[in-house]
């Protein structure tokens, strides 16, 4: 089975629902497991360390990573940067009207911009559809 790995920004997390559960449907479907990580995990401020180790981990443990930066994130700049290090592919979301990251997407295989999670989930299955999931 294949594991994806979610990066969004904890304090944007709850804007995101419809989109998360549309794309879990979407994985579940194709057996593939998308980990959530500020889902997954539970940090307290003093833990900083032990967060980002436990993300590299499930980075390492993901065949690629999918950044939501509607909203731009340090951190998930952070688990972006990190994946494309190791060589795995980065999807980067971003809804039409935001701002358009020029550093996300210059470490990313496919840049997907999108209207709303039927669109989302739509774009989505299309790049699943290709070869890219074939080179994960």
């Amino acid at each position: 089975m294949k594991k994806v790995y979610f990066a969004i920004s904890y304090s944007n997390r709850k804007q995101f629902d419809k989109e998360i559960e549309s794309l879990q449907n979407l994985f579940s479907k194709k057996n593939m497991e998308l980990c959530v990580f500020v889902d997954k995990y539970n940090f307290k401020a003093n833990q900083e360390e032990e967060m980002m180790k436990a993300a590299f981990e499930e980075i390492n443990n993901s065949d690629f990573l999918i950044a939501e930066l509607t909203t731009k994130s340090i951190g998930v700049g952070i688990e972006i940067g990190y994946a494309f290090a190791k060589e795995k592919p980065v999807v980067y979301l971003r809804k039409n009207d935001s701002e358009y990251s020029t550093t996300a997407s210059g470490c990313s295989f496919s840049v997907i911009e999108y209207e709303n999670e039927l669109d989302l989930v739509e774009t989505m299955e299309r790049l699943l559809n290709t070869k890219f999931i074939d080179s994960v």
